[in-house]
């Protein structure tokens, strides 16, 4: 029998090196969709915090510039280390959080291990051309400068693997990074915080030389995310969630003239042709409609198939989808966790 989530989260959030007071004694609540408890209460930033914060990373952002990318992505190689040693215990907080089956709670772990092994290769890439110019004697050389304050917005989906997207490739450019979780996902940034610290703390004690504050989290509603959106100070803003957050976020950040990288829902199709293997097509409609319990911005919601074989397309589906087991994530042979919470309950 599985622990409680209250009990099991602590003990995860111990092993990852989270202070009992970071997810104590807070105004934010966080749930596990497995049963609807609370297993901790995290602090929230005011918009006076987060510009803080913001102006923090700033600073740290212009001392990180002047450090060579390798070195740069000397410090990802150790973040994706720690992450390769934690990634069972950070993968099943995220299976306690977010309600994915334990695999898919792996799986996204292993992407953020995989993006630190692409931006340490980048880390030595960041060069520009040499071109040739019309004038006798002279060269154009192209250069590539950092950024600054790169503003991660995550959705609850991928509550770490969106962040380490972002702050992978921004460490190594020469970028700071802060970090506004999904409020439904609290927890698990504090553990990715937790173990990114513990790759500094390791960086440093090799002999590399890296800001405080070069990432941060900032956690709350609508009213922190705002503060990195109007923030001029925050030269990118990464953000991932519905296409309603999209239209809101693109104009404020373009009319500061500021840059946006924005990852929305989707209304994903499947063509399965009179060709088609219908059984890979069962498989990966099954997948694509039912991973992470149709939570994602990439899940399947229309099939378009030919009328020569939707009949049986459609027998295959129901029987495949009669199968799933749905219950604990937690639990072995369960495919299908719970929706996040009840609001999506219900508007499901």
């Amino acid at each position: 029998m599985n622990e409680s989530p209250m009990t099991h989260a602590r003990t995860l959030l111990t092993t990852l090196g989270v202070p009992e007071a970071a997810y104590t004694g807070g105004t934010l609540a966080a749930r596990s969709p497995i049963d609807g408890s609370t297993t901790g209460a995290v602090h929230e930033s005011t918009p006076a915090e987060a510009s803080a914060a913001i102006g923090r990373a700033h600073a740290a952002y212009l001392a990180w510039r002047n450090v060579p990318a390798p070195q740069r992505g000397e410090l990802v190689r150790r973040f994706g280390a720690v992450l390769r040693t934690h990634k069972a215990t950070l993968a099943a907080l995220v299976t306690l959080e977010a309600g994915k089956v334990t695999s898919e709670g792996e799986g996204e772990v292993q992407e953020m291990i995989d993006i630190c092994d692409f931006a340490v290769g980048l880390s030595r890439q960041l060069h520009g051309l040499t071109i040739a110019s019309e004038r006798p004697g002279h060269r154009m050389m192209e250069q590539w400068h950092p950024l600054g304050v790169v503003g991660v917005i995550s959705a609850f989906n991928f509550p770490v693997a969106v962040w380490a997207w972002n702050a992978a490739l921004a460490l190594v450019c020469g970028d700071s990074v802060v970090w506004k979780p999904s409020e439904k996902t609290p927890l698990t940034a504090l553990a990715t915080h937790a173990l990114f610290a513990q790759a500094l703390a390791d960086y440093r004690a090799a002999g590399g030389g890296a800001p405080d504050d070069l990432c941060q989290v900032l956690q709350g509603g609508a009213a922190v995310g705002e503060a990195l959106v109007d923030d001029a100070r925050v030269a990118l803003v990464s953000a991932t969630g519905s296409t309603r957050m999209g239209r809101a976020v693109g104009p404020r950040v373009a009319a500061r003239f500021g840059r946006c990288l924005l990852e929305l829902g989707g209304n994903n199709a499947i063509i399965v042709a009179p060709s088609a293997d219908l059984d890979l097509a069962v498989r990966g409609i099954l997948f694509g409609a039912y991973g992470t319990a149709g939570q994602r911005c990439t899940t399947t919601r229309r099939v378009i198939a030919h009328a020569s074989i939707h009949d049986e397309l459609v027998a295959r589906l129901e029987r495949a989808r009669a199968s799933l087991k749905v219950g604990d994530p937690r639990e072995t042979g369960v495919l299908i966790g719970p929706l996040v919470d009840e609001a999506a309950y219900t508007a499901m």
